[in-house]
């Protein structure tokens, strides 16, 4: 029996993969309008196990298409598509009976914007930029909340399946060390793809040498930076500190 793609065997499932076996991996379509970010998206997918990248589009229009051809589990979508908000095209798939779920990775921080994304059926926000391992995080807590079945034997199991979604709660931090000034040394070492040195550091965001120094070896001893000796300079070498995607 031909296929609607012409590839021969069974019709695709249109419906969002709900025929899918088991233990088949979790089937990811990536629509994403740059193809660098889009590329750089489906090769994280490609390394988490349990999940296969179905397949990269660019705009809305493409991905129902693909939708129309191909099981998919998963969407990661963008909302700023060139030909439509990615919520129109959430509304319009579950009009056509795609339940397919949705991963909104997006730059948007409109929290109505992310109300009225759980209200259409979205199980994650994922904001940009983000690294391998936040990726890898969510889906695999996502692989966990796929896998229940049967009947909860109580609220309990039916919290635990829900919460398998939630992001752990963020470590405490040391002492001394605010959320919102992380933040700002976070935002300011993302900016500058160079790196930037305490000195460099304090003045962007507005604090003393000494305390941006704290917030980078902080940044260092998470992995989200690394650190490097900058030499070309009379006296001792000065640290530089890059945020890194690993």
């Amino acid at each position: 029996m031909t296929s609607q793609d012409g590839t021969g065997g069974t019709p695709p499932d249109t419906t969002g993969g709900t025929q899918r076996p088991p233990s088949s991996p979790i089937r990811v379509l990536v629509v994403e309008d740059d193809p660098v970010a889009a590329d750089a998206h489906a090769l994280y997918v490609g390394r988490v196990p349990g999940f296969t990248v179905s397949g990269t589009v660019h705009t809305a229009a493409a991905a129902r298409r693909h939708l129309d051809q191909h099981p998919v589990d998963l969407l990661l979508l963008d909302l700023f598509l060139p030909d439509g908000h990615g919520l129109t095209l959430v509304r319009t798939l579950r009009a056509a009976g795609h339940t397919a779920d949705i991963f909104a990775v997006t730059s948007a921080r409109d929290l109505t914007v992310v109300r009225e994304g759980v209200s259409l059926g979205i199980v994650q926000y994922v904001l940009k930029p983000f690294t391998f391992s936040t990726l890898r995080d969510r889906l695999t807590r996502y692989a966990v909340f796929r896998s229940a079945a049967g009947e909860a034997s109580g609220q309990d199991e039916v919290d635990r399946a829900i919460g398998a979604l939630r992001a752990p709660q963020p470590a405490t931090l040391p002492k001394g060390l605010t959320r919102a000034t992380l933040r700002a040394v976070t935002d300011a070492l993302r900016a500058s793809p160079e790196g930037l040195s305490a000195g460099a550091a304090a003045e962007t965001v507005g604090i003393s040498r000494i305390t941006a120094r704290r917030y980078l070896e902080h940044l260092v001893t998470a992995g989200r930076a690394v650190r490097a000796p900058q030499y070309g300079h009379v006296g001792r070498p000065e640290l530089r500190y890059r945020w890194s995607d690993h």
